[in-house]
């Protein structure tokens, strides 16, 4: 039966010339409360305490089964403690399976155990997610989901979990999933409502602007909360138990609450019967504004190899891999891992150019399958446990650095004409990139570092750029990125637009190679030192040159 909406938890009718007499572009709605309905499993405690108890022996570890079904048993009541003082937060993070698991489900348990519940928390938190609860298609969602897909109204999944793999299993089960173009859980995304990205992440997955959206849930304190931070269209609220009780008070008002998705279908059928004409959105500002993005090595700071720097830190890893014990040749491993590290990356840029994305070979990566592939197991764990740090210090001890001429002013110059700095570098370590910048005592100078190694891509992957060129909210049309390696930093510059692709002579690129990418228009300017695009960026706004 469908039920008349409402403007609260009450009966009085919405009211005309409201939001929802303007059609959405788009549905996003939750899934607990909206799309499902969820109940208790009788005796559903006691069959994930002994799954738990089952997967521990498997593992060896013997736990008395009240004691699993204790912690448990506490684990829930704190979770749902967490939840609620988490709503109340302006952007709550949410905790990855490893956190959830290790600090509440396993919290009582010998460490051993934890150990092992932790190292399984994915499967350990889809047991809680589908043998807890059973998971029912709400009245009217289908419905719903048919008018919006005969309208072009496009849907979106938001919601808080700790399991969306389970959600996403179980939207697929009932057939549900091809109506969605895109799903956004908290544990994948890394936040929770009430926290407005997380409808700004799916209704820009839509290509649909939030105030061209209706947002759908069942709670005050996370749903509404978040559709009215959010701004989107109309927020409404099809009631479940959770939705005369929030755990505080909430200021913020629906626009409608109806008993079930079906009173939601009624109100998108009359919005979309009144054929109103949708208010005139304007369209979204783009950045107009220049940025310079800058490579770091060979650009920012020139390097030699530095011996004395290389052998200490052989000496750490020696020491961490026990290497006097039996004679281990650490720095012959060091070296034969590196060359087959830069026939890695041959291989995957090899990949690249036949359209597949250029991604950089990462720490664990680095340290356990190339530099340690031949070790044993008790090593190789050595090497994952110490994986980012041993990147950082190898980062700093390969080479010696100096600050090429002209950097600083450079820099300086920039920040003055209000023209954000970002470095854009292919590196093994972005700390290391930081710590060699802040060394130079340029840390005020730069706005942020896209690095490859955090970015997961590899120049000349486009991906380094856009990201740098969204980190200072930039128009490419406006902005100059300065590098050494035509292939790389030009090639990338290029693909995302960057009007201004300006190399610099002195790096790791031989001159003649340099000029033929000014040739044939790859890059715009050579110059020898940052010097050179210093009077090339006075020259052009009109800024006076230095006597």
């Amino acid at each position: 039966m469908t039920t008349t909406p409402t403007t609260r938890p009450t009966t009085a009718p919405a009211a005309p010339g409201s939001a929802l007499d303007v059609a959405p572009r788009a549905l996003l709605l939750d899934f607990g409360g909206v799309v499902f309905e969820t109940s208790k499993v009788p005796g559903g405690r006691d069959d994930v305490a002994a799954e738990l108890v089952a997967l521990l022996a498997r593992a060896g570890q013997q736990v008395d089964p009240v004691r699993v079904r204790t912690s448990l048993d506490a684990a829930l009541t704190a979770l749902k403690h967490w939840k609620h003082a988490s709503s109340r937060r302006l952007a709550p993070r949410e905790m990855d399976h490893r956190e959830v698991v290790g600090d509440f489900v396993a919290a009582d348990l010998p460490p051993a155990a934890r150990a092992v519940l932790v190292a399984e928390a994915d499967h350990v938190l889809d047991l809680l997610t589908s043998r807890l609860s059973t998971h029912r298609v709400r009245p009217g969602v289908t419905r719903l989901l048919d008018l919006a897909a005969a309208h072009g109204v496009r849907v979106g999944i938001v919601s808080n979990a700790h399991s969306g793999l389970s959600h996403r299993r179980l939207m697929a089960a009932h057939g549900l999933d091809r109506h969605v173009g895109v799903q956004v859980y908290s544990d994948e995304v890394g936040m929770r409502k009430p926290d407005p990205r997380t409808l700004a992440l799916a209704a820009q997955a839509l290509g649909v602007p939030l105030d061209a959206c209706w947002y759908v849930g069942d709670t005050l304190d996370r749903d509404v909360v978040a559709g009215r931070r959010a701004g989107v269209g109309a927020t409404l609220v099809t009631r479940s138990h959770h939705t005369d009780s929030p755990p505080f008070a909430v200021d913020a008002v629906p626009d409608a609450v109806v008993d079930t998705p079906e009173g939601v279908a009624d109100l998108l059928e009359r919005a979309l019967a009144t054929d109103a004409p949708a208010p005139a959105v304007a369209a979204p500002s783009r950045p107009t504004r220049g940025a310079l993005l800058i490579d770091h090595g060979g650009v920012i700071s020139t390097s030699v190899p530095d011996p004395v720097a290389l052998d200490a830190f052989v000496d750490h890893l020696r020491r961490l891999l026990g290497a006097h014990a039996d004679g281990l040749d650490v720095a012959r491993l060091l070296a034969d891992g590196r060359t087959r590290y830069a026939a890695l990356k041959r291989e995957r840029h090899g990949a690249a150019l036949d359209g597949a994305p250029l991604r950089e070979v990462d720490a664990v990566t680095f340290w356990v399958d190339v530099v340690g592939a031949a070790l044993d197991d008790r090593r190789r764990a050595v090497l994952r446990a110490e994986a980012h740090d041993l990147t950082y210090r190898f980062g700093r001890a390969k080479s010696r650095r100096a600050l090429r001429p002209g950097v600083r002013a450079l820099l300086e110059h920039a920040r003055e004409r209000g023209m954000p700095v970002v470095v854009v570098s292919n590196t093994v370590s972005g700390r290391a990139v930081r710590a060699e910048c802040a060394a130079h005592g340029l840390t005020d100078l730069v706005g942020a570092s896209v690095c490859s190694d955090e970015n997961g891509h590899r120049k000349p992957d486009h991906r380094l750029v856009a990201e740098a060129l969204a980190v200072a909210d930039a128009d490419p049309a406006a902005s100059w990125f300065l590098g050494d390696k035509p292939e790389n930093d030009a090639v990338a510059a290029r693909a995302c637009g960057v009007a201004r692709r300006v190399l610099v002579r002195g790096g790791s690129t031989p001159d003649v190679e340099l000029d033929a990418a000014l040739a044939r228009g790859l890059a715009t300017d050579v110059v020898d030192d940052a010097s050179g695009l210093l009077a090339l960026l006075r020259a052009h706004t009109g800024a006076p040159v230095p006597a």
